[in-house]
């Protein structure tokens, strides 16, 4: 991840965690119908923890996982249990997870390195498995006024990203607007996609 960015989240890890989500809980809800009664969850980027909770009240199994160490430690206080502290670059299961659940986090990555990182959650999902992930749509990277890098995908580029990354049974992309944490409204890009089997 950029350094500025990942800088930005250990630095605010306790005003960020203080925000609430309401938006992104139907999102949630409707991938985990999807998901087998108690399948094995990895959840990149969590935060402070919202969404695990909302996984582990729902019977679901999950290794929850953030890039900053500082929010990792706010969602553990939280949830009351460990979150690791996780890099995209360092996932290394093969065929772990029944689903990976990558909420607004996977937009920071550098446009060049995002296939590749496609790729690691890919072959670390099991056949079948399913992947979310949430972008700030655009047409190229930049920064926002807090200095965070976003790869600012539009759909087209996101399909063929995807595509070079692994073999999907499925990917769907829908579109919608969310307040981010600089207030200001984005257009977002959900993608839901399922592995070959």
């Amino acid at each position: 991840m950029d350094e500025a960015t990942l800088q930005f989240y250990r630095g605010n890890a306790e005003a960020y965690a203080g925000r609430t989500f309401t938006s992104r809980q139907a999102r949630l809800i409707a991938f985990l119908a999807q998901l087998p009664p108690g399948a094995c969850i990895l959840e990149l980027g969590c935060g402070a923890g919202g969404d695990t909770a909302e996984m582990l009240a729902r019977g679901f199994e999950v290794r929850a996982t953030d890039g900053s160490p500082e929010m990792a430690d706010i969602a553990s206080k939280h949830l009351g249990r460990t979150v690791e502290t996780l890099l995209f670059q360092d996932l290394d299961d093969i065929e772990a997870y029944d689903a990976v659940w990558a909420n607004a986090c996977l937009l920071h990555v550098p446009r060049d390195e995002l296939s590749r990182i496609l790729s690691l959650i890919w072959r670390a999902l099991k056949p079948e498995g399913y992947f979310f992930a949430s972008y700030k749509e655009g047409n190229a990277g930049g920064r926002d006024t807090l200095n965070r890098y976003y790869n600012y995908p539009s759909q087209d580029w996101l399909r063929a990203t995807y595509a070079d990354a692994g073999n999907w049974n499925s990917l769907s992309i829908e579109s919608g607007e969310v307040k981010g944490f600089d207030d200001k409204m984005a257009s977002m890009l959900f993608v839901v996609a399922q592995k070959g089997g």
